[in-house]
Formats: structure tokens, sequence, C-alpha cells
């Protein structure tokens, strides 16, 4: 079932739990991901980052959306980490039903005013947005943009943010980073600090940077009031380790020789997420 972001998101905000927002960067990925989503019973997020889509095609978009109306579970078409409105506009055109509006690196008051710009713009034809106020870390240039130090979310001004834009979902800053955490960099969640924006701020929040993190951090943030976790460095460092080990064999060199026990390594990792975030069956409250 094809939907929004917001669909999803409020019944995950009223059970409290999260729903994993994996990132794809090829078809073969998308299909792994919504098989093991569909063989647990979870609502899912695909997150494709403009990086990535322009690597895959525009023309891509198509073939997922067809797939997720064909699906059991909910799915949301998310492109993540929009920087301008002309990427808005072109996500709206070729088919997102959610869109991520990252603006986080600038000034409070230039990210108030595209935030609210695309919310009005995306609500106007019955979509769903998310922003991000705080940034959070950078490991490595394979990773979306964030901060090399984090910019913690202030919850006074996460208030003010979602009063005046409008968003449907806020990605807040606690303590992650995007990419694989170096052995020099302890992953650590201010559960505190989140605790204290879901009480301040009653819509969902997103977790970006989710790779990584020790479990408990991440089962008592969900418990705690986050309700999408973005997934994009394990999966794919398993994806791509499975098939260095593959192509140690010489002689293999169709991609459904190949491609297939790599999706199965992701699929391990995806379903061990999904069972973190609690949202294996709760496809069934839609």
């Amino acid at each position: 079932m094809l939907t929004t972001g917001k669909a999803i998101l409020d019944v995950a905000h009223e059970r409290n739990f999260a729903v994993p927002a994996f990132n794809i960067s090829d078809y073969a990925m998308f299909n792994g991901i919504v098989d093991i989503s569909e063989e647990m019973h979870a609502p899912l997020f695909i997150g494709i980052h403009p990086d990535e889509v322009r690597h895959i095609g525009v023309d891509v978009i198509a073939a997922m959306t067809q797939r997720a109306h064909r699906s059991s579970v909910p799915i949301a078409i998310h492109w993540d980490h929009g920087a301008t409105y002309e990427e808005m506009l072109t996500a709206i055109k070729i088919g997102f039903t959610s869109v991520m509006i990252d603006a986080s690196l600038q000034s409070f008051e230039d990210n108030v005013a595209i935030s609210r710009k695309v919310a009005e713009t995306a609500h106007a034809v019955g979509l769903s947005v998310e922003a991000e106020l705080g940034t959070i870390g950078k490991t490595d240039n394979e990773a979306e943009d964030g901060s090399d130090t984090i910019i913690y979310t202030d919850p006074v001004d996460a208030v003010k943010f979602v009063q005046a834009t409008g968003v449907d979902s806020l990605a807040v800053a606690i303590g992650t980073y995007h990419g694989l955490y170096p052995k020099t960099l302890k992953p650590e969640l201010k559960l505190d600090l989140l605790k204290e924006i879901k009480d301040r701020v009653q819509i969902p929040l997103v977790l970006h940077g989710g790779s990584g993190n020790p479990d408990d951090e991440i089962a008592q943030a969900v418990r705690l009031g986050i309700n999408k976790i973005n997934i994009s460095s394990d999966i794919k460092a398993a994806y791509h380790a499975k098939m260095r080990e593959v192509l140690a064999d010489a002689g293999l060199r169709e991609p459904n020789s190949i491609q297939p026990p790599c999706i199965d390594a992701m699929k391990a990792v995806a379903a061990h997420k999904i069972d973190l975030f609690e949202a294996a069956g709760k496809a069934t409250l839609y």
C-alpha cells in the first residue's frame, strides 16, 4: 500500500514504535527491503537521497511506486535530505509521497522559512514533510552531509520551529552521526534531551544516523518517542561486504548470481532493525 509519511508516522506516534527508513541505491536493494518488510509485516519508508536519485535515475521511481501500491504493508517513498525548494518540486513531480527538507546548516530563521514553504506546497498536494533542527555529525564523505561536531537540538527552539513551519515530523540531533563510526568515536545518545523534546513537541520525531549505535540505546530512544529511524550505512555495509566475498569467485559475472546472497545479507540486518524498532507486525494497524 503506497501512502504518505504522515499516515505511517501518526500511527507510530500514537502506538509508540519506530518505523525503519531504509536508504536504497538500486532496484535490487529496494525489492529486498520490501520483501523483508512484507515477511515481517512492518510499515516501511524507502529513503532515497538526492545523490541516490541521480544514481538510479528518476524513471525507477515509477516502478517503485507500483510495487508499493501492490505491497501488503504501508510504504512511503521518501526524498531524504532535500536541500532546496526546487528539489522538493522534483520529488513531488516524480512520485515521492514524503519529503524531507534539510536546512539544518542554515540559520534558524532561514530553516523556518524554507521548511514552511515546503510544508505549504507539499500539504497542498497531500504529501507529508519532515524537517531537521540541529545537525547530526558526519564520519566520512560516503555519508550524507552533517557537521564536524553535533549541534544538538534545543527543545525550546523545537517548539517554535514546529509551530512556525507546520511540518509533520521533526528530525532531531541527540548524538548520532551519518556513516559508520570509527573506532575512535563512541556512539552515545542524549536520551534526557530526547525526552525533553518529546515532552514539548507532540509530533513524530525522527532519528538520522541510526547505523552503529548500540541496540540498547536505540531501544530506549524508541520507548522515549522516536518514531522513525533512518538506516543506510548498516544495510549497505552488509550488502557490499557480502558482495566482496562473492566476487572472490572470479568466474561469476551475472548479477543474478552475484546479488542474491548480498540481498540476503542486507535483509538479515534489516530484519534485526525492524525487531529492534518494535515495527514487526505493526502493518496490521493500518
